[in-house]
């Protein structure tokens, strides 16, 4: 599990299984990851991440909640639906599309991202 903390809201999301996640998982091994996020065609949030990871791309039709790696070198958070090849990282549990929007709010955000 991935323990995101946005303001002082705390989320949980469970895993994909590659090895973009395995890579994310050494990253945060060595401590939480902070990024700041932007809104982009408000459907996400989106924010680099400071490094390179492999990718996985497949064809995808994201829902809220998705977490995925984008072009290698970016985390995104979506809360809409949107269609490309990405790399799916994990899903956000337990929360809705409303919620999350509020959570997120409507510009920058800090994310910090780390271990459970």
């Amino acid at each position: 599990m991935m323990k995101i903390t946005i303001g002082d809201t705390v989320l949980m999301a469970s895993l994909a299984d590659n090895s973009s996640v395995t890579a994310l998982k050494d990253l945060l091994a060595k401590g939480p990851l902070t990024i700041r996020m932007h809104d982009y065609a408000n459907m996400e949030k989106v924010g680099p991440i400071g490094t390179d990871l492999p990718t996985n791309d497949e064809h995808i039709v994201t829902e809220a909640g998705d977490i995925i790696l984008y072009q290698g070198n970016s985390l995104v958070i979506y809360y809409d639906t949107n269609t490309w090849d990405f790399t799916r990282i994990g899903k956000i549990n337990g929360v809705t599309q409303g919620e999350l929007k509020k959570v997120l709010g409507s510009g920058n955000v800090t994310v910090t991202f780390s271990m459970e």
